[in-house]
């Protein structure tokens, strides 16, 4: 299915769908499944409090109350290039459930939070 507009159920969908792709990426998998856990129960609530924070980013809605910046300082160190990966898997995400135009709104959206976070992962 192909949204048209971004809502709760097209947000919640995406998470799935990307959260699926990052569970099975030999590299970015392991982070995730260390921080998050392995049993679905963890990563149900995992996508529904990052799916809250993308509701409150797209919709101005959703009661994300998290310090995401935090929560990624606090993991083991890791290449400052799995950000392309996790880009790329997004966008792969996105393409599959929005129309281009909203594609791009959203990936920007990531960019821009994927390049604030690489910069303070790695101040040198």
């Amino acid at each position: 299915m192909t949204y048209e507009t971004i809502d709760q159920e097209s947000i919640l969908k995406l998470m799935d769908i990307f959260y699926d792709k990052i569970r099975k990426n030999e590299k970015l998998g392991p982070i995730f499944n260390n921080a998050i856990g392995t049993d679905n129960q963890s990563w149900q609530e995992h996508k529904k409090k990052i799916g809250n924070f993308w509701m409150g980013m797209l919709l101005g809605e959703g009661n994300y109350t998290g310090q995401p910046l935090k929560a990624h300082l606090e993991l083991p160190p890791f290449p400052k290039d799995f950000f392309e990966i996790w880009l790329e898997l997004f966008n792969e995400s996105l393409k599959s459930i929005y129309k281009d135009d909203i594609t791009n709104i959203i990936l920007q959206r990531a960019q821009m939070i994927a390049r604030h976070f690489q910069n303070m992962l790695y101040q040198s």
